[in-house]
């Protein structure tokens, strides 16, 4: 008979990714080998992201082991995150690998050292499974051409598709008004026009979510609040229309109208674009961003970071200030400027547009993510660029940062992710939209299509 408990060997990548992870495997033994406790001893020292997860991972395994009093030959049985989660035990395995792996994986390698110690463990344990947790996608192959169990670490998936991620507007049925218009409510408030409407659609939605119609007079509303069985509906802002420009930007698409009534509206906190390239994200969120820092003055600063993960080989060390070092990772900053710019100034000549490019650059600070920690920032504007290559810890981190005042917005393309061991499922930007969708503070829109040119258009369709 087949006992339930299973036995997980966990890779470092897996500890560096999610440093609790020990810990959300309910009921199963965790091992953790000797060639792991190494290779986190080995990434201690710095100040990288990595660094400090590994330092996070070294506390929380010294916390248990003292807790144990130091017995550790019988495991240590794992503290539970719920009252009502059995947790199993963790274990170091110290013993060296004893199964003999096939011609070619003969070498010392710390991989090859799990798949060996996973070997051990499932002969010891004939009677329960032995599988290999990492986020190394060869490992997991080379292990399943060898027959052993090996699984990706997914307790961090918010997602099991990414084609189910929240976009933030909901097309309405053409019955729609049939279904929802009884006992239907309208008024208006200091020029804006708002409804009430009762039915199965409106119990059903949540704040901020975008609505729209595809008919001979188009209908776009924002859900505002829900009331019971009741939701409150804002008609949009048309920032389509030449007299609602921001800083000379008008939306091309109904998308870009949603993300700038997110982006112009003081009561959004926190606003997540998603979108390809060429869709507007960073043009519409720096126009208002200048819009409502120099005209309306509602923040004192716009601050912009993104992760600096190079697309192709790196260029090493950048010599200069904190600001210099990030200026070759701030191109898109420097395009969507001079874009924002020649609106701004078409009518003032040379000398004009010069000192309008000095004061826009002057209201702009670039920050590395490496110096956010510990940071409160008070009635700024920031802005959070390519933010898909960032885990949930590092968004976390980003977002916790906002103090009175501050509006922050995260912009990114799920489908372009760099950095390593992170999946459109397991992004932090994927965590942060479905985490804070049903806020009425924050707002999501996934822009859809692009708005570069006909080339560019082009390009995108068939290559």
């Amino acid at each position: 008979m087949t006992n339930k408990r299973k036995i997980f060997v966990v890779d470092t990548n897996v500890l560096i990714h999610d440093p609790t992870s020990i810990l959300r495997f309910q009921e199963h033994d965790v091992y953790i080998p000797i060639v792991v406790l190494e290779e986190l001893d080995n990434s201690k020292v710095g100040m990288s992201e990595i660094a400090r997860n590994v330092r996070q991972v070294s506390r929380l395994l010294d916390e248990l082991v003292e807790k144990a009093n130091g017995d550790i030959s019988h495991g240590i049985k794992l503290p539970s995150v719920s009252k009502d989660i059995e947790t199993g035990h963790l274990y170091f395995h110290m013993e060296q690998a004893r199964s003999p792996l096939p011609f070619g994986l003969s070498g010392r390698s710390s991989d090859n050292a799990l798949l060996g110690i996973t070997l051990d463990l499932g002969k010891g344990h004939p009677d329960r499974q032995s599988i290999l947790v990492t986020k190394d996608i060869n490992l997991r192959l080379k292990a399943r051409a060898l027959g052993i169990l090996a699984e990706d670490y997914t307790n961090d998936q918010v997602l099991d598709d990414a084609n189910l991620l929240y976009t933030g507007m909901e097309k309405l049925d053409g019955d729609f008004w049939e279904t929802h218009s009884k006992k239907m409510e309208s008024w208006k408030e200091e020029g804006r026009t708002f409804y009430r409407l009762r039915g199965p659609k409106a119990r059903a939605w949540i704040p901020n979510l975008f609505i729209f119609t595809n008919d001979q007079r188009p209908f776009e509303a924002v859900v505002r609040r829900i009331e019971n069985d009741a939701a409150v509906i804002e008609v949009v802002q048309d920032y389509a229309a030449e007299r609602n420009k921001v800083w000379g930007i008008s939306a091309r698409n109904r998308e870009q109208n949603f993300a700038l009534n997110l982006l112009m509206n003081p009561e959004i906190d926190f606003v997540t674009l998603l979108g390809q390239a060429g869709t507007g994200k960073t043009l519409l969120t720096l126009a208002s961003a200048l819009m409502q820092t120099l005209e309306i003055k509602r923040y004192t600063e716009i601050i912009m970071t993104r992760m600096t993960v190079p697309v192709g080989e790196d260029i090493g060390f950048l010599p200069g200030t904190e600001e210099e070092k990030m200026g070759p990772w701030m191109g898109a900053l420097e395009d969507n400027l001079d874009v924002l710019q020649e609106t701004a100034t078409h009518e003032h000549g040379a000398w004009g547009r010069a000192a309008t490019h000095d004061l826009l650059r002057n209201r702009i600070r670039i920050k590395s993510l490496n110096f956010m920690r510990g940071r409160t920032f008070l009635k700024k504007f920031l802005i959070i660029d390519e933010a898909q290559n960032l885990s949930p810890h590092q968004i976390k981190t980003l977002v916790t940062r906002a103090g009175p005042g501050s509006k922050i917005v995260c912009l990114g393309n799920i489908a372009q992710i760099d950095t390593p061991y992170l999946t459109e499922t397991t992004s932090g930007l994927t965590y942060v939209v479905d985490r804070f969708k049903t806020w009425e503070h924050s707002g999501h829109v996934t822009l859809q299509r692009g708005e570069r040119s006909r080339l560019a258009d082009h390009a995108t369709e068939i290559l």
